[in-house]
């Protein structure tokens, strides 16, 4: 289809200026995103009422009790098989998001989590509960791809930090109401159904309810003209900027032309040749990396406290309150999310992340161990919010959600090996040497964005793209 249609649709939206409009379609993205970390995040919380359920005894496990590494990790089983599945969806299911739009994707995706997670909760042994974990998981590694491909091509270049630090602040909040109702819910066992159930089971009630108020969102106008849906693209657009000027009060100022986007293949192997080569190895490295850091301590927080020499039911309190603390990293993103240069944001988030680790491992004070617990949080959901955006802007649009995918993918596996070894390394060096494995990981993510990242702040995706 010809560039000055993409290039009409971008300089159209890039123009914009802020409205509710625009920023009420982030919200609703966001709080499918919501639900998705939910069901992302209960990982954690979930872990001491699953482990005594019995779930993780080789006689539960079957058949992955069998690998002598599985069967020290435990727990790290369902970790693995959560990030397997998020890997598979991420690398698999994002190629579809490019080639039948990112509204179809991210809705359905929704339903395909939602309901998996429930079936999930009824299992009763640990071979068929990881089983229906990583079924699960593929719904949500799509749909997480899904949305911030979605978020990059609608919000004006202006905005698009401070619209990914307000999504992320949003779908953050699911972390602190899973842990409450983990703190209160799975030490008991209501109606007689493990209190661990029934966190799961909140999740996915709660996420149909989103997926309707989700309906009624469009579809990428960057996608459509790239697709040569020409019409369709125009007349989403022009419904966005005729209620953007209906809200202001005041004309739309006119689109200033910008460089279309270049023609390419469209497929994967793009992001194999220049000059999409280089950031896509740059972007491997760095998500391998990065969740090691990230859900190390995330998926892990009760059980570390609970290394640390901290009672189970008292873990679960200590995790609430660091748990408090998920929104805010985001939150204070909209201070600086568009005036600081997104590969520094990453850079020093993930310093903090590697300081912060190693004093977490060195104490034992209750109040000293939550106060470090939160600042490594917040640091973490700094660089989670920053190098979400950041991949996104990297590639072009014909593109965008299977290069994402692809980088993104690596951080899905590393993550499912990181939670065996994680358990292996609690179990034979306690916290210190999980600490140490942490920040090896924090260097590398350093090394990898800091040094090969290129700038993105205020430039139009198309500029990025060339």
């Amino acid at each position: 289809m010809p560039t000055a249609a993409s290039m009409t649709i971008q300089a159209r939206l890039d123009r914009l200026p802020r409205s509710w409009y625009v920023w009420r379609i982030v919200v609703l993205i966001s709080l499918g995103g919501f639900f998705e970390f939910y069901d992302l995040f209960f990982t954690a919380y979930v872990a001491p009422g699953m482990i005594k359920s019995g779930l993780f005894t080789p006689q539960s496990l079957g058949a992955l009790a069998s690998l002598h590494v599985i069967a020290v990790a435990g727990f790290g089983t369902f970790v693995f098989a959560t990030f397997a599945g998020l890997w598979v969806g991420a690398l698999f299911g994002s190629q579809i998001a490019d080639r039948m739009g990112r509204r179809k994707i991210f809705t359905w995706s929704l339903i395909w989590y939602m309901v998996c997670s429930a079936i999930m909760a009824f299992q009763d042994t640990g071979f068929a509960l990881n089983v229906w974990r990583f079924i699960a998981g593929i719904g949500l590694g799509v749909e997480l791809v899904t949305i911030d491909t979605y978020i990059a091509e609608l919000i004006p270049r202006r905005e698009r930090g401070r619209a990914f630090s307000i999504s992320q602040f949003i779908t953050y909040c699911a972390v602190p109401l899973i842990a409450f109702l983990a703190w209160q819910l799975v030490p008991l066992a209501p109606l007689g159904l493990d209190g661990w159930r029934w966190v799961v089971l909140i999740g996915s009630v709660g996420a149909i309810v989103v997926w309707v108020l989700r309906l009624g969102i469009p579809e990428s106008p960057r996608w459509l003209a790239r697709h040569g849906r020409r019409e369709e693209a125009d007349r989403i657009v022009a419904s966005i900027e005729k209620a953007v000027a209906a809200e202001t009060g005041r004309p739309l100022p006119e689109p200033i032309p910008e460089p279309a986007e270049a023609e390419g293949l469209g497929a994967l192997a793009e992001a194999f040749r220049p000059p999409y080569r280089s950031r896509t190895i740059m972007l491997s490295v760095f998500n391998f990396a990065q969740t090691i850091g990230f859900y190390g301590f995330a998926a892990w927080v009760p059980t570390l406290l609970i290394s640390r020499g901290v009672h189970v039911t008292t873990s679960l309190e200590y995790a609430f309150i660091i748990a408090i603390a998920n929104p805010f990293g985001p939150l204070l993103g909209t201070l600086f999310a568009d005036r600081i240069e997104r590969k520094w944001q990453i850079v020093l988030a993930a310093l903090g992340m590697g300081v912060f680790m190693a004093l977490f491992a060195g104490l034992n004070a209750p109040a000293a161990l939550i106060i470090v617990g939160v600042l490594f949080t917040l640091c973490a959901n700094t660089l989670s919010y920053a190098f979400h955006n950041y991949q996104a802007e990297l590639y072009p649009t014909r593109i965008r959600a299977r290069a994402v995918g692809f980088v993104y993918s690596w951080s899905r596996l590393s993550a499912a090996f990181a939670g065996l070894a994680i358990g292996y390394i609690l179990n034979v060096a306690g916290v210190p040497g999980v600490a140490a494995f942490i920040g090896v990981a924090m260097l590398v993510v350093m090394a990898s964005i800091g040094i090969y990242g290129p700038r993105t702040r205020e430039l139009a995706l198309e500029q990025i793209a060339h």
